[in-house]
């Protein structure tokens, strides 16, 4: 996570903040955000969903379990400031077709679609 572009928002207090966090240490996942409320503090400051938290109040949140974060957020009082990267650009990509035909091959399934072996496995 150190050679990514980040910035930071300084939320005003009290909470609540306006976002939901996921991931953890817990997790093996970087912390992100994973839901704005519409209007809140975070969104208002520019905050995007699925940006990963970086520092949380000038700690590195890269050890955090996800309750670690919870707690050193709620520690923060009545301002919070959060260290940030947008979501990296490979998620934010449209999906790409294949055109593989799966008659008659072996194939994957991921939520009820089908998949060739290239593509089951990806991040896409």
């Amino acid at each position: 996570m150190g050679d990514m572009e980040s910035y930071k928002v300084m939320l005003n207090g009290p909470a609540p903040w306006g976002f939901r966090l996921q991931g953890g240490k817990d997790f093996s996942m970087p912390l992100s955000i994973s839901r704005l409320t519409l209007g809140g503090k975070a969104a208002q400051a520019g905050v995007g969903v699925g940006d990963w938290v970086l520092y949380i109040d000038g700690e590195s949140t890269s050890a955090m379990t996800h309750i670690e974060a919870q707690n050193r957020i709620r520690a923060c009082g009545d301002r919070l400031c959060l260290t940030l990267s947008p979501q990296p650009d490979h998620l934010h990509s449209p999906p790409q077709i294949c055109q593989t035909n799966l008659e008659g091959k072996t194939f994957y399934s991921k939520k009820d679609k089908p998949l060739c072996k290239s593509h089951a496995f990806s991040h896409v």
